[in-house]
């Protein structure tokens, strides 16, 4: 139990990056084009990754690799629309949009894979739901940002429903480290069309750095083996913790304002991320209870 509350805790430091990197990003996306940045970001991790483990790719069947590699095509797909959509949008109606991945991941996994939900963690979904519509919703008129966002959460549902099926704890780091070489290569891809720039200054150099380190290699790492123990929905609803922590650091470094709509919201989406891990307990104790 007591490793598990520590993944517990990773998944919410994970949600914490994420949630910051929308604040580091926005500043150096005005400064170098998204594909560099992204290219800069996800090359760097899966380097980072390769040196401190050189030897993790060997031995694995092209079965996992092709896997790993879907994987990636999946997450990679929704960071490219999601940050278009991030350029033609709000980080507020970015962050709303993207959390509606919550309620793409159980209706995915019960529609593609026929995986049943338990009805706590609908529960956990509808209150997480309402949670992210009280932080970030503000009139969302469908444009073409948010048309590239909403296309970004249909993906990232389908990337926890891959890693749901997919990762089995033995295999988390050369399943992390396939996806991350996936994104730097999707990413150098586009940016053959208007050339690759290195980042400008140094500011976006430490963005860089930050994304690579906190927000890819290490938060990969613990998405994916987080969801060798948890189901695809208990996993989303953990990681939609993302969009508080995004408006608190919107609150100190961009003096955002505060209302009492967007505390509700906050506290709603941490209630349903207690509501998930009490149930995934529970459902522990059950089955430890059935074994004795």
């Amino acid at each position: 139990m007591k490793s598990r509350n520590m993944l517990y805790l990773a998944m919410l430091a994970t949600a914490a990056v994420w949630g910051g990197s929308f604040v580091v990003m926005k500043d150096s996306l005005e400064k170098q084009d998204v594909f560099s940045f992204l290219a800069s970001r996800f090359i760097l991790a899966s380097l980072l990754m390769f040196m401190y483990r050189p030897t993790a790719l060997f031995g694995q069947s092209k079965r996992f690799v092709l896997r790993g590699i879907f994987a990636g095509i999946l997450l990679g797909s929704g960071y490219i629309f999601q940050t278009f959509g991030l350029t033609n949008t709000t980080v507020s109606n970015t962050g709303f949009i993207t959390g509606l991945y919550l309620v793409f991941t159980p209706l995915i996994s019960l529609l593609l894979l026929r995986r049943h939900v338990v009805r706590i963690q609908w529960l956990a979904v509808l209150i997480a739901f309402i949670g992210l519509f009280l932080i970030s919703y503000n009139g969302v008129s469908i444009g073409r940002g948010e048309t590239l966002v909403l296309i970004s959460a249909v993906l990232y549902g389908a990337h926890f429903v891959a890693l749901g099926e997919w990762s089995d704890g033995g295999n988390t780091y050369a399943l992390t480290l396939i996806q991350i070489a996936t994104l730097g290569v999707m990413a150098s891809l586009f940016t053959v069309k208007n050339g690759f720039q290195l980042p400008p200054d140094s500011s976006v150099w430490l963005a860089v750095l930050f994304t690579a380190f906190f927000a890819t290699f290490l938060a990969f790492l613990v998405q994916t083996k987080a969801q060798s123990v948890m189901s695809a929905t208990a996993a989303s609803v953990l990681l939609a913790t993302e969009t508080p922590f995004a408006v608190i650091f919107g609150l100190y470094f961009n003096s955002d304002p505060l209302t009492l709509k967007i505390i509700t919201g906050g506290i709603l989406v941490m209630g349903a991320m207690a509501l998930v891990i009490w149930s995934d307990a529970r459902k522990k104790d059950v089955r430890a209870f059935h074994h004795d």
